[in-house]
């Protein structure tokens, strides 16, 4: 019999605004800047994108398009999207 199964889908996992920061956090820790990008499309997607979009002041295709993998997005439209996410971004 075989076994059935599904891909992981961490956003699944993440139902707090704290999962979310901790999880932003490991990513820019440990990641490059196109990690950090994935992990803001997957944050974004855990809290749902047209939610975030409209924190952001960003449409939902746009943000969809930015945060893909591929995606450049600008510095304002990063800084935005952390911010919808209920985090700052720093130096340190």
């Amino acid at each position: 019999m075989a076994i059935k199964t599904k891909p992981f889908d961490i956003a699944e996992h993440l139902n707090t605004p704290e999962d979310i920061r901790e999880f932003l956090k490991e990513a820019a820790d440990t990641g490059d800047e196109v990690d950090f990008i994935h992990a803001l499309n997957t944050a974004a997607r855990a809290k749902g994108m047209s939610e975030v979009a409209r924190e952001a002041g960003v449409t939902r295709a746009s943000l969809y398009k930015s945060l893909a993998d591929g995606g450049n997005p600008n510095f304002t439209t990063v800084s935005k999207v952390a911010k919808a996410l209920g985090c700052k971004l720093s130096v340190a």
